[in-house]
């Protein structure tokens, strides 16, 4: 027989159910991603609680990081020298020095953004006839065309080609370097460019050197830039790109993934697995954040306290460098830092052996 219960009865408080909510990706998500994207980001989610910072620089995000650069970045009179822009020059000696009499070099841009870090350097390569083409590349189809508006109007004469790619995931085509006319391979020497620090957000840094290494030839220069120093002596304050870019990051994120605002927080901290100063998105609820298109059917269910990273800076010291440069097949020809010793350039070539 059943038990009756007094109108008045009430189940104990202590076992309500938790409360948990659902993120449905918002349809410009999937309008800004192609399937092996989405699935990137799925795998990145499931595995390492992560959705990789290179994919908040489409549609919007673009715009968001031009108009970070446009606002903190560029130098003005009575604000803060650009570090890439002053490292291109302090090193412009060293790279026109190893460009051979008569010839001219191919300048390929990885993660070319909005072309402004190397405008003056081109502009010196240029003036001494040494400039063949500007490739620009980038995972942003939106930054590739601010790039060309922006290079169009610098350099008119200059052959300018752009391209979508992902570095992490893949080389550099041989096809972008063919002669339009003739079809064949054209064999100028390039420099490679990766610039605005981004060698330190990856989160294969190995899988990216080895990607240039395998679009380098012999007489080919890769350069990039990034900061220096031990991650782990952080001091909390946060600066730069970790904070203006990261709080419009984190604005993308909840907006395309569809989580609300006040089921959220934002975290940014040492993580001493990766050796690197994250920003997380941290939950405050039990999350199931559900991928329903483009014939995917996917849940992931994510606790309340749980972290997510957007964002992801990696600084390095020289030991560590050298390694992760020997590891790739590269080898270190020269280096500088700027005046505080925050920031390196870095310059290397396909090792010998």
């Amino acid at each position: 027989m059943a038990e009756n219960f007094h109108s008045n009865s009430q189940l104990p408080l202590d076992i309500s159910p938790a409360i948990s909510r659902t993120a449905k990706p918002s349809s410009e998500f999937y309008s800004l991603f192609s399937e092996e994207e989405i699935l990137g980001i799925i795998h990145a989610l499931e595995v390492r609680r992560e959705i990789p910072l290179k994919y908040s620089y489409k549609g919007r995000g673009a715009k968001i990081w031009n108009d970070f650069y446009l606002k903190y970045v560029i130098p003005r009179w009575y604000g803060r020298p650009n570090v890439e822009v002053d490292l291109l020059k302090d090193n412009f000696k060293y790279l026109n020095g190893n460009i051979k009499s008569g010839e001219r070099v191919n300048i390929i841009d990885v993660g070319a953004g909005n072309s402004y870090p190397v405008k003056k350097f081109i502009r010196r390569l240029n003036k001494l006839g040494k400039v063949n083409k500007y490739i620009a590349l980038d995972i942003s189809e939106e930054l590739l065309r601010v790039s060309k508006n922006n290079f169009n109007k610098w350099f008119p004469l200059v052959e300018f080609i752009s391209s979508t790619i992902d570095i992490e995931s893949s080389c550099v085509p041989k096809s972008l370097f063919q002669n339009q006319a003739s079809l064949e391979i054209d064999d100028a020497a390039k420099i490679f460019l990766h610039l605005g620090v981004t060698i330190g957000n990856h989160q294969d840094r190995d899988e990216v050197f080895k990607n240039f290494r395998d679009s380098m030839g012999k007489n080919d220069f890769l350069v990039f830039t990034n900061e220096t120093g031990s991650n782990s002596t952080w001091d909390g304050i946060v600066r730069g790109g970790c904070k203006y870019h990261v709080e419009e990051v984190y604005g993308w994120v909840k907006k395309k993934i569809g989580i609300k605002s006040e089921d959220c927080e934002l975290v940014r901290k040492y993580d001493l697995k990766t050796d690197s100063i994250v920003a997380n998105l941290k939950l405050r609820h039990d999350y199931t954040i559900n991928f329903s298109r483009m014939g995917i059917d996917k849940n992931i269910e994510l606790s309340e306290g749980e972290e997510i990273t957007i964002w992801r800076h990696h600084k390095y010291e020289m030991p560590k460098l050298l390694k992760e440069l020997e590891r790739s097949g590269l080898q270190l020809l020269h280096y500088s830092t700027n005046k505080y010793k925050s920031h390196i350039m870095v310059i290397c070539k396909i090792a010998s052996n």
